[in-house]
């Protein structure tokens, strides 16, 4: 008798342990080879990770950002993380319209018509550059820009949301119709990189050129 209960035992305990298994399948499901590894949605970039809201969206890097001709390719890193904030920005782009404004910038104060710089300068730049004009009584400059020689980027950084980039332009600029004269300015540039406008705009100038402390010319 009681190697009869012990079989019997036997047969139920594998009938549990059977219907135990057959509601597992049903409820987890069957492997088909395609799982993703457990933590696979910690992964970077996996479309499941969102992040806090009071960070945003982080945003994988977009690749990696050429260095402009003429800069220092130690300021590759920095650029990077402009470049990786804002999906807008790319370097030489970014020295070429430097480049456009600093002309129609400087055309636009020696002629004495602030309202050209709506949307290149800052508030307070476009006051500093009021108040210069306002100085001379408003008189116009017979001066002009001959030729850039080059424009660097000298510095790039983020602060917060705010993407700075400095760039130093070495020109030639005619003064009072005289000769074409050396001119080193550092100009820089900032954006939200948050706004829907891709403008960026002027909120720094310094003039590097050596001897000469008028930085408005």
């Amino acid at each position: 008798m009681a190697d009869g209960s012990s079989w019997i035992e036997i047969v139920l305990l594998a009938m549990l342990a059977a219907f135990i298994g057959l509601r597992l399948v049903s409820v987890l499901g069957k492997r088909t080879g395609h799982e993703r590894p457990v933590g696979d949605s910690f992964r970077p970039g996996a479309p499941e990770v969102t992040a806090p809201a009071s960070r945003g969206i982080d945003l994988p890097s977009r690749g990696l950002v050429a260095v402009p001709a003429g800069t220092d390719t130690g300021l590759a890193p920095a650029l990077q993380a402009v470049a990786d904030a804002d999906s807008g920005f790319d370097p030489e782009r970014f020295v070429a319209g430097a480049k456009a404004a600093y002309g129609m910038i400087l055309e636009s104060f020696w002629s004495g018509d602030t309202r050209t710089m709506n949307g290149l300068v800052s508030d307070e730049i476009q006051e500093n550059f009021a108040t210069a004009i306002e100085d001379r009584e408003g008189a116009a400059l017979p001066n002009r820009v001959v030729s850039i020689e080059s424009a660097a980027i000298t510095q790039a950084e983020m602060i917060g949301q705010m993407a700075e980039v400095t760039v130093r332009f070495d020109a030639r600029v005619a003064i009072a119709g005289g000769d074409p004269i050396s001119s080193n300015d550092v100009w820089t540039f900032s954006r939200h990189v948050g706004s829907r406008d891709p403008q960026w705009l002027l909120i720094a100038t310094d003039d590097d050129t050596p001897g000469d402390g008028d930085k408005t010319r």
